[in-house]
């Protein structure tokens, strides 16, 4: 007896931070959704615990604004791609936080996402350390199916 999946994903979530991995997820996201007639909530999860820990409090301000600027860009860059490849459904979030946490638990609440892809994490002892740890986080504990984006995938 064979069982046909028929699972349709309507709210894709994906994080960018302007990498390589993030943007190929996006991309792919993308594709998802034209066929599955969904939407894509693309985010960028800007840590400002970060700051505060590494003792920038007095310059906290300064550099959360620098990063919302930049964290701006890359949602910008990420609507005139979705436009360039005819799809209309995408909605930018920028969000303060864990990035973990707000894309394990806030926004997957909050759109009722039903599908998280993230990019393969880089292969770099520092790209494993702050970008495997959020993916990992992820697979572990989202409330939904999540999708792992390969480098080698793209077509």
């Amino acid at each position: 007896m064979s069982t046909v999946l028929t699972q349709t994903y309507k709210n894709i979530l994906v994080g960018v931070d302007g990498s390589d991995q993030g943007n190929l997820a996006y991309q792919q996201a993308i594709e998802v959704a034209k066929r599955n007639n969904g939407r894509v909530i693309v985010a960028h999860v800007i840590e400002n615990k970060v700051y505060m820990m590494m003792g920038y409090s007095s310059l906290n301000d300064g550099l959360l604004d620098q990063e919302t600027e930049s964290a701006k860009e890359i949602l910008e860059d990420c609507k005139a791609y979705a436009k360039s490849a005819d799809f209309t459904q995408v909605e930018t979030v920028i969000t303060y936080g864990v990035a973990k946490e707000v894309m394990c638990k806030e926004l997957p609440e909050k759109y009722d996402v039903d599908l998280i892809m993230v990019g393969q994490s880089g292969l770099n002892a520092v790209e494993r350390l702050m970008m495997g740890s959020v993916s990992s986080y992820i697979i572990r504990h989202a409330p939904c199916d999540v999708l792992i984006v390969h480098p080698e995938t793209k077509k």
